[in-house]
């Protein structure tokens, strides 16, 4: 028998934690390490108790959810981040996403489908919720205008690419997910009107967003 996921649970509200905690507990599958008020708390006990998967909550008095997502990115933790939470606007779940997160559910999710995504997010995969993972489809399908300028990570992400690093090394340099790396140079092809790597740096030398490199 395999031992069970470790859990820690971040949410600003007691009733919450307490409720999520006493569901968890009745199955041997899991096993709460420990509970979280905000985001800074969050990533003292992420580093003190190495849990496996984090559920976290968005929108906590003092650190939110998003800043401690990135800030966990950054220092390494390897424990999974699993964004549960009320809330499903573009303006919630790409930030979140992009900070880190490999899934994000609504806390109306049934428990079943609540227990599958720690399940997959404790393997290491993606674990979004039905209204989420159509919203994230529609961004894909339409892309932003070829004319509009790339964002600072945009260009970061060119630059690393342009310079020959792959989609996992231009992660590790830049603390994000290779799953963002991937949405970023999706996003760059639309703006550059090519369709792939190659085509993306070539048209970055033309437009004078890369700087053309020095003859020996």
């Amino acid at each position: 028998m395999s031992d069970p996921i470790k859990l820690l649970i971040v949410d600003d509200h007691p009733v919450v934690r307490d409720g999520l905690s006493s569901m968890f507990a009745r199955d041997p599958e899991f096993t709460v390490v420990g509970e979280a008020a905000d985001g800074a708390e969050a990533m003292r006990l992420a580093e003190a108790l190495g849990p496996d998967v984090i559920l976290m909550d968005l929108r906590m008095a003092g650190m939110d959810g998003v800043t401690a997502i990135g800030e966990l990115t950054r220092r390494g933790v390897p424990a999974r981040v699993l964004v549960l939470t009320t809330y499903d606007t573009d303006s919630h779940v790409l930030p979140a996403i992009e900070a880190g997160a490999i899934g994000y559910l609504l806390k109306d999710a049934p428990r079943d489908e609540l227990l599958r995504a720690v399940r997959s997010a404790a393997r290491g995969e993606v674990a979004l919720s039905p209204s989420v993972a159509a919203r994230l489809m529609s961004r894909l399908r339409t892309p932003a205008p070829s004319t509009g300028p790339l964002s600072q990570r945009e260009l970061e992400v060119l630059r690393l690419v342009a310079a020959g690093n792959t989609n996992r090394e231009a992660a590790a340099r830049l603390f994000i997910t290779e799953a963002t790396v991937k949405t970023h140079l999706l996003n760059i092809y639309a703006k550059l009107d090519v369709n792939d790597r190659a085509a993306a740096v070539a048209e970055g030398y033309n437009r004078g967003l890369l700087a053309a490199p020095e003859r020996p």
